[in-house]
């Protein structure tokens, strides 16, 4: 299930959960969604909705690589968050 593609209304509902407040973090989300929205799997789409709960200056801090994942909230230092993250890095 977690490998399965995100439909097209499942992508439309994240990309409207993955809207922020800061400018920066839209720019890297567009630019992820734009690398991987054709691939995106149920799994990725749950890692990248735990990170949404994040704050804005949180979110930023990992994709910038200021502060590890387990730092900024321990809770989410699983696989699937982390994957993700790591795509959202590599589109920086």
């Amino acid at each position: 299930m977690d490998n399965e593609l995100i439909d097209e209304r499942t992508l439309s509902k994240l990309k409207w959960r993955c809207r922020r407040g800061l400018l920066e973090n839209d720019l890297f989300i567009e630019r992820f969604f734009n690398k991987f929205e054709s691939t995106l799997t149920m799994g990725q789409a749950q890692g990248l909705t735990a990170l949404m709960d994040l704050s804005d200056n949180d979110l930023l801090d990992l994709h910038l690589g200021r502060k590890p994942l387990a730092e900024v909230s321990p809770e989410l230092n699983r696989a699937d968050v982390q994957e993700v993250l790591d795509m959202l890095r590599e589109t920086c």
